[in-house]
């Protein structure tokens, strides 16, 4: 059983270290609202314009917040000549580690308190 938890230990704490750049990007408030905004758009995605009239923040912050989440792993970006559109994507970004460390937390967190077969006995 120890080997077992040390294991889960082990998995989560590589968790942490890949997505901690994404937990801090997802955490900043301005984010949020460009996160808002790409889920109300298409998924073939929006420009910095487009985004920063829906949030209602100046281009050159939503250009550096993009930046940001995008660096983290957690907005895609695809260019058409000169233009860049910028959307969410399972299957592209690190949505899916996310989300696996977070069902890997909550069911480490299930098994605290409840005793062992060994601990019934």
């Amino acid at each position: 059983m120890e080997r077992g938890c040390e294991e889960n230990r082990r998995q989560l704490a590589d968790g942490f270290r890949r997505c901690r750049d994404a937990f801090t990007a997802i955490g900043d408030e301005t984010g949020q609202v460009l996160l808002l905004a790409l889920l109300e758009s298409d998924l073939s995605g929006i420009r910095v314009g487009e985004i920063a009239q829906k949030a209602h923040l100046t281009r050159p912050s939503v250009s550096r917040h993009l930046k940001v989440l995008r660096e983290a792993g957690i907005v895609a970006m695809r260019r058409e000549g000169t233009k860049h559109y910028y959307y969410l994507s399972a299957d592209e970004t690190r949505w899916r580690e996310i989300v696996d460390l977070v069902n890997r937390i909550y069911l480490s967190i299930q098994h605290i308190g409840v005793p062992s077969e060994e601990e019934k006995q």
